[in-house]
């Protein structure tokens, strides 16, 4: 069995090793709550790539903007994701499993590379969470999405007491 770099730190302690800081937490763009909590299952709003409130990418992927832009709209989306559990649960190593991972991409009708933006999002989760930790993901092309950005994150997560 390897030892991958996640299992030997929890995720706070992992987030300062990679050198990752996070926004501050997204807030309600509208008329709905950034994190609803079920038992043990926390359910996201859409997290976007958005940064005090303002987006940091907009437009089609296969367009106006890149692959590489993409995955870092996606980098960005889960950084804000992250921040929001961190906000609701008080640490992230609160996190027992990722239990979905959803992610939109606003695309150009014949783009193809959907995967490779998403894994901006799902690298970020390994890194942070370990393999153990992650789930599978459903990965869409869309016509458009909220505030013309290219990317928005579904995400539930496992939480432990």
């Amino acid at each position: 069995m390897v030892n991958h770099p996640a299992r030997a730190a929890g995720a706070e302690r992992r987030l300062q090793e990679l050198g990752i800081t996070l926004p501050p937490p997204p807030t309600p763009l509208g008329a709905y709550v950034e994190v609803v909590r079920t038992g043990n299952l926390v359910f996201f709003s859409g997290m976007l790539p958005v940064v005090n409130r303002q987006p940091r990418f907009i437009g089609r992927v296969g367009g106006a903007l890149t692959t590489e832009d993409g995955r870092k709209a996606a980098e960005t989306a889960t950084l804000s994701a992250l921040a929001a559990a961190r906000d609701y649960l008080g640490s992230l190593d609160r996190v027992a499993k990722v239990v979905k991972l959803g992610v939109y991409i606003a695309t150009e009708g014949d783009f193809r590379d959907h995967s490779k933006v998403a894994d901006g999002a799902s690298e970020i989760l390994l890194q942070v969470f370990g393999e153990e930790k992650l789930s599978g993901r459903v990965v869409l092309g869309v016509a458009s999405l909220p505030l013309g950005v290219p990317i928005e994150l579904e995400l539930v997560l496992q939480v432990e007491d």
